[in-house]
């Protein structure tokens, strides 16, 4: 595949097993790059000195590059503040890690980025909550701080949009970006988790954001629950979000980040044959959209 894109899709996204995920985004989706999370039923932050050797051997068998390291960084409830109702009651993505060990996070994902031969590592903006304008400062400034901290290794933080999360919106990232300025503090821009906030991605949402500051793309797809009350997860090309269009404007605004099918949707019954089938989506829009060949 030729794009101005590096097209991926987060490994566990496929499979919890690695080598068969790497086997399927390089041999069947024909893609060159892939997104980190989590793999053997771990998160990847807690993977091991030989787990870590033997995931480097597997992407160097299927030659597959590293987009980021989609760390949990920050997914947390902010201290002193009111208990979010996002705040989960399980573990998210195999991540139980606590507002106190977010230092150790940082510099683990920072270790996981020089393992992967990768220069960005994910991060999120603190489970959401009700009124954040009373914390919105101080929020500013643990992001600041955490720019600072990954600068000194040469690593881009990229904070992800996210609807549990004080920064859900197009509108709310654009605030975050002017507030914090580093150089290597950009974006994780997620249409779907903007959808599904309640806010239109694209065009309205993406016209918001600095362009230069979006240095990731998840990308997913969401439907409108039958009552107009809230969303669901789908298949890319099967929701609301104009994949097309958002692709074409990224590609005509120099974009040339990475593009990583992130499904959730799993209507197809397994999270393999659910990727499968948004891949398919997402390939028919990055066509459609002159941006593969």
């Amino acid at each position: 595949m030729k794009s101005p894109f590096r097209v991926a899709v987060i490994n566990d996204e496929i499979s919890q097993d690695f080598g068969h995920a790497c086997e399927v985004v390089s041999k069947e989706f024909n893609m060159d790059w892939i997104e980190l999370r989590g793999m053997w039923n771990k998160n990847i932050l807690k993977l091991d000195a030989n787990e870590i050797a033997e995931a480097r051997r597997i992407l160097e068998k299927y030659q597959l590059r590293v987009t980021d390291i989609a760390s949990p960084l920050f997914k947390v409830d902010w201290p002193r503040a009111p208990q979010s109702k996002f705040s989960p009651k399980r573990d998210q993505f195999n991540a139980d890690f606590t507002y106190d060990q977010q230092p150790e996070v940082l510099e683990r994902s920072i270790e996981l980025a020089k393992a992967f031969q990768t220069d960005r590592v994910r991060l999120f903006d603190f489970w959401r909550l009700d009124d954040q304008s009373h914390y919105r400062a101080a929020i500013n400034d643990k992001l600041r701080e955490a720019a600072t901290t990954a600068a000194k290794s040469k690593i881009i933080l990229l904070l992800e949009n996210e609807m549990a999360c004080n920064t859900a919106t197009a509108a709310e990232s654009a605030k975050v970006l002017a507030a914090v300025k580093s150089e290597n503090f950009m974006l994780n821009w997620d249409p779907g988790n903007a959808a599904a906030a309640g806010e239109n991605p694209y065009p309205d949402g993406y016209q918001l954001l600095p362009k230069a500051r979006i240095g990731h793309c998840h990308c997913k797809d969401v439907t409108k629950k039958p009552d107009g009350q809230g969303t669901d997860w789908a298949a890319i090309g099967k929701g609301i979000i104009d994949w097309t269009g958002q692709f074409s404007a990224l590609n005509r605004d120099g974009y040339h980040y990475a593009v990583s099918l992130e499904t959730h949707w799993r209507g197809a019954g397994s999270p393999e044959q659910s990727s499968r089938q948004s891949w398919a989506g997402m390939k028919q829009a990055l066509r459609g959209s002159g941006a593969l060949t």
